[in-house]
């Protein structure tokens, strides 16, 4: 597989722009021109997972991908209110900041979330007559779509428990890389020197110090289930989903999750890739994205 991104990952911080978010700076990174792809990033990396994707995408799409606040070189201030409605607003704020009004969004893992939320928001806002932001498309990579299926990991099971705190403080690159590399597919497994850029972006600004706050996303996806596993049910925006089916977190089994919930259910599985489509099969994704966007219009 091609690794390979573009750029480096300091190139990719020079080639971005800042903008605040409740006061706090937040990286984006804004390239190509035409129709606009708001790319969605996921836990606990940061806009650099769609490098790899970028040149593939960017000849033909505005793209856009924020660091979310708390991720990445985006601030992470420890006594934010982090949460999925929160990242949702930070997405609007910078499309509205840019005068984008429609989308595409490719989405991943925490980014699904983020994308079911602002789903949700649209189908509010057609439902009422309101005008605002608009969505043409959805493309959801591996991520917690439902809750029933997503299987988290030791580490993030205990950052819910009160150890929380402890754990995040003893995180390190070592302990970070075994866990990261083990939802990657046996044949795609990032090299070392990908691991090491992919914990600088969780390790920046001490990073570590607020993962107990972040994750708790995953009890608000339970508590939120009915909104956004609903809208998958009725909305009436394109969807598809593209799955690594090796992914131990939510790889074949929430694919046929999806397949069971979703009507119609538009799904391209990744042969032998695992939870980090975008970053091990950067062609197939460039490749199964064109074909969707180009079949729904």
């Amino acid at each position: 597989m091609d690794f390979q991104p573009a750029t480096t990952l300091e190139e990719w911080r020079l080639g971005g722009k800042i903008r605040l978010h409740r006061g706090h700076p937040i990286f984006y990174r804004d390239d190509g021109s035409g129709d606009c792809v708001l790319c969605i990033h996921g836990f606990p990396t940061a806009s650099w997972d769609w490098a790899r994707v970028w040149p593939r995408l960017r000849g033909r799409f505005r793209l856009l991908a924020p660091d979310m606040i708390g991720f990445g070189f985006s601030a992470k201030p420890l006594d934010h209110a982090y949460s999925i409605a929160d990242q949702a607003s930070l997405h609007e704020e910078l499309l509205e900041f840019l005068d984008v009004r429609r989308i595409h969004v490719l989405a991943h893992d925490y980014g699904d979330t983020v994308a079911q939320e602002l789903l949700a928001r649209h189908e509010d806002r057609r439902r009422s007559g309101t005008p605002g932001l608009a969505i043409r498309s959805v493309c959801f990579l591996n991520g917690g779509l439902f809750p029933e299926t997503h299987r988290a990991r030791l580490v993030q099971k205990l950052l819910l428990t009160p150890l929380g705190p402890l754990l995040g403080r003893l995180l390190d690159e070592r302990a970070f890389g075994r866990s990261f590399a083990a939802v990657f597919g046996p044949e795609t497994q990032p090299t070392p020197e990908e691991l090491r850029d992919f914990w600088s972006l969780v390790a920046r600004d001490d990073g570590p110090r607020i993962a107990h706050r972040l994750i708790r996303y995953i009890p608000e996806r339970r508590r939120n289930r009915e909104r956004w596993v609903g809208v998958l049910q009725h909305t009436s925006v394109p969807l598809r989903l593209i799955d690594g089916p090796e992914d131990p977190v939510s790889g074949r089994h929430m694919a046929e999750r999806y397949r069971e919930q979703v009507p119609d259910a538009d799904v391209v599985l990744l042969d032998r890739i695992g939870h980090y489509p975008q970053v091990e099969d950067p062609r197939g994704v460039a490749r199964a994205f064109l074909e969707f966007v180009d079949r729904v219009g």
